[in-house]
């Protein structure tokens, strides 16, 4: 097959701070000749997740994106070109993909891929059935193990995982508290998402509003932002809470080392018989056909919403990664390339 050409984003810098348009730079290049095992993936869309930014930053449990490569993502792609058993072109495939055009993949390790059935939609395989969704169920019901009558508050509740947390645990019967920023976020989480109540973190005093609104305490607490507000909720748990540590996105771009840590009311965890658990969504792959059967019925039933912020075009990849750090996304945050053919 000739070769194709390949726009594409490289990582020119490490982050320092928030993240730059300056730290990314634009390369055109060809496409190689495939070796034995390897396909030719065009992709279609991309994910953006807070995680992205420690690959730019340091190894974690993947090692650091080397400068001078193509920027990482989760992605959904189609073949073009197959020299791999069991993938022909035209299948649709999901995987970590770079910020390009075109990827060529050997399909193994980190970069390994899923093939997806016929007629998949995208958007769909990137968001609530995607990383973000898996992480709000495993989240909420392995860690969080949710009972009827909790009171189960999420920040980051507007975000990909925290929306789809709170919907799951207001399934299992809980009375469900979301933070967000800005009254359109908050609006959205009560009237459309069905949480009892909601916190704009950007106008309330999260403090006396969570005393409010959990006035028995907080049985779950789900954090996706770590800082003052974990320390906010860790004084208002309730005998036996559960703590569910899934991201602290407040800190990320943080230069002078981790504010609040450890938290100031951590004691609570003792003084509460709570206890406090991080958890990586790869943790239970053995278990994500599961879950997403699950996520989709609730989706088909209308139980569940899948809010999206979707981008569009190759060019706006540093854009895109730099909403989330902003709090400019509302929902999952994607980039759109191009539809199956």
């Amino acid at each position: 097959m000739a070769e194709l050409k390949n726009r594409r984003w490289l990582l020119a810098a490490r982050p320092h701070g928030l993240i730059k348009e300056s730290d990314f730079k634009w390369d055109e290049s060809r496409t190689p000749a495939l070796a034995d095992g390897q396909v030719l993936v065009r992709n279609l869309a991309f994910s953006f997740d807070p995680t992205q930014r420690g690959w730019m930053s340091m190894d974690t449990y993947m090692p650091a994106i080397p400068l001078g490569e193509p920027m990482r993502a989760g992605a959904v792609g189609q073949v073009v070109e197959s020299r791999r058993p069991g993938l022909a072109k035209g299948d649709l495939v999901q995987g970590l993909f770079g910020w390009e055009d075109y990827t060529v993949s050997a399909g193994e390790g980190i970069f390994g891929m899923q093939k997806l059935a016929p007629g998949t939609d995208p958007i769909l395989a990137l968001s609530l059935l995607g990383t973000t969704g898996l992480t709000a169920y495993f989240g909420t019901l392995a860690v969080g193990q949710p009972k009827s009558g909790d009171t189960f508050v999420v920040s980051g509740a507007a975000g990909a995982t925290g929306s789809v947390a709170g919907m799951i645990a207001k399934l299992k019967g809980c009375r469900v508290v979301g933070i967000a920023g800005g009254p359109a976020k908050c609006e959205w989480l009560v009237k459309e998402a069905g949480f009892d109540a909601a916190i704009d973190y950007k106008n309330e005093n999260v403090g006396a509003a969570l005393t409010k609104h959990c006035p028995k305490g907080i049985d779950i607490y789900f954090d996706n932002v770590g800082g003052e507000i974990l320390d906010l909720a860790l004084a208002r748990i309730a005998n036996g809470a559960r703590v569910i540590l899934c991201g602290a996105i407040s800190q990320y771009n943080e230069t002078a080392g981790v504010a609040g840590h450890p938290p100031k009311n951590y004691f609570n965890l003792i003084f509460r018989g709570a206890r406090m658990e991080g958890f990586l969504v790869f943790h239970f792959a053995q278990k994500y056909p599961q879950a997403v059967a699950e996520l989709s019925q609730w989706y088909a039933e209308g139980k569940v919403k899948n809010q999206i912020d979707l981008q569009h075009g190759l060019e706006s990849a540093p854009k895109t990664i730099i909403r989330l750090f902003t709090g400019a996304n509302f929902g999952k945050q994607l980039l759109k390339l191009a539809d199956p053919e």
